[in-house]
């Protein structure tokens, strides 16, 4: 597949290092020659300096005989108006654009195949304020991913000590519940595809597949014992804490929104009713102190200073808040977010990348996730009527070694596959695998003869 990025921020160098590793044709368009410097010395694309709002730029960099365009800069206005010249230029091309402001989501017509024509729009902060609900929903779990409209949940747990899993085989669990699987298991920077004889340890993040409606229970093989959640504290008033806020102030959860900025606090106060604003520094041990942060389920740092929410975070922490959640940009940081004691992380441009990705994978790709550390993926696919999948048991498929089926959704059904499990045309298959067996992955659930 041929693909231009524009952009050569985190989102775009990130997706571009993600591509060239699995031997996709790779154009990165960016207008900063420090940008253009950095690709060409740490990845193995194709780079072009200039502007991705030029005609000439888009046509030097192939865009004529490009299969997918993915507008990833940090301007909206840049996007749009990439993907509008792209059109022009490729009619059959794909188009992505990544979009912030809320006002250009909500004329879908604008953005739609009629005017600007773009396939795709990416919203990196609904896509955050989702994973924090689902977070807040199961605040026992480190990652909460829904795949099948919801049905089926992929929940990321870490093991404790002395947990009824720890020392048995896999096998011993899935004969114990029905329900659910175990599709990977991240140890230390490793994240395992597992298979029946493997074991869990202390400390492991464990990636388990279950029902929706069947998430809780997975608490008493975890040992876990939760209580319900009743308050909560959002540091950050921008886009994504004021659509957090907003969401709450449904919502029967006590919530408090500290932001420094008085016209913020204003307009915030304006529009919420039950959600507690306060105008104050959220960096402010004292501040923390005086709303008893103790005493809070999760306290969640959205500020646009990815610093200062570790910073935030920590200082909750060491105060006696439950649990954290942390805003953070920079994918350089993301794993050092555990080592220093925080719990989980959303991130703006991590969700563009999981985002971006279902629309690059080969066969009919419903949705993608990396996981921690980014050594694996959980894919949503449907299995299609030609790809060698279907109409034999999964003993007799050759899945490439680093990769197992999670869950099967057949209709209304969701099905936990075993070895005699045959899989349908139009099934929804929920897979793991590890990152270097990913373009195999693809040619089995590929039509034969027939490419994205």
């Amino acid at each position: 597949m041929k693909i231009i990025i524009i952009g050569a921020g985190e989102v775009g160098f990130h997706i571009a290092r993600k591509l060239s590793e699995e031997g996709q044709d790779v154009t990165l368009i960016d207008k900063a020659p420090a940008q253009i410097k950095r690709i060409d010395e740490n990845l193995d694309v194709r780079s072009v300096l200039g502007s991705g709002t030029s005609p000439r730029v888009l046509k030097e960099a192939g865009a004529g005989e490009t299969d997918l365009l993915v507008a990833a800069t940090d301007s909206d206005e840049v996007n749009l108006f990439a993907c509008l010249l792209g059109r022009n230029i490729n009619p059959y091309m794909v188009k992505i654009a990544r979009v912030r402001n809320q006002e250009y989501i909500d004329e879908e017509h604008l953005i739609g195949q009629e005017f600007l024509g773009i396939d795709h729009v990416i919203n990196p902060e609904s896509v955050m304020v989702e994973s924090i609900l689902s977070l807040m929903e199961y605040p026992w779990a480190s990652e909460v991913i829904d795949f099948a409209a919801g049905r089926v949940k992929l929940i990321g747990v870490t093991v404790k000590e002395g947990s009824p899993l720890t020392g048995k085989p896999l096998m011993a669990l899935t004969g114990q519940a029905e329900k659910l699987l175990i599709g990977a298991i991240v140890r230390g920077d490793q994240v395992l595809i597992p298979r029946g004889k493997d074991q869990v340890l202390p400390n492991d993040l464990v990636y388990v597949v279950t029902q929706g409606d069947q998430a809780l229970s997975l608490l008493p093989a975890f040992d876990i014992h939760p209580r319900p959640l009743k308050r909560v504290i959002i540091v950050g008033g921008g886009l994504t804490g004021a659509s957090l806020a907003a969401h709450l102030d449904k919502s029967r959860i006590k919530a408090t929104i500290i932001e420094k900025d008085e016209a913020i606090c204003a307009r915030l106060s304006e529009n919420l009713e039950r959600v507690l604003v306060i105008k104050g520094d959220g960096t402010d041990k004292n501040l923390l102190i005086e709303e008893n942060v103790q005493d809070v389920d999760f306290l969640i740092a959205l500020t646009g200073d990815e610093e200062n929410n570790v910073l935030i975070s920590l200082l909750a922490k060491g105060l006696g808040a439950r649990r954290t959640i942390t805003r953070i940009s920079k994918f350089s940081y993301i794993p050092l977010i555990s080592a220093i004691g925080l719990d989980t992380v959303v991130s703006p441009r991590l969700s563009a990348v999981r985002a971006i990705l279902q629309f690059i994978r080969r066969g009919k790709i419903i949705s993608v996730a990396p996981l921690k550390g980014e050594h694996a993926e959980a894919i949503e696919a449907e299995a299609l009527d030609t790809s060698e999948v279907v109409n034999q048991p999964l003993s007799r498929v050759k899945f490439p070694k680093g990769a197992i089926v999670g869950a099967v959704v057949r209709g209304e059904d969701i099905i936990i596959p075993r070895g005699d499990t045959v899989i349908q045309p139009k099934d929804h298959l929920i897979i793991f695998a590890q990152r270097e067996v990913v373009p195999k992955l693809e040619k089995l659930l590929t039509v034969r003869l027939e490419y994205f």
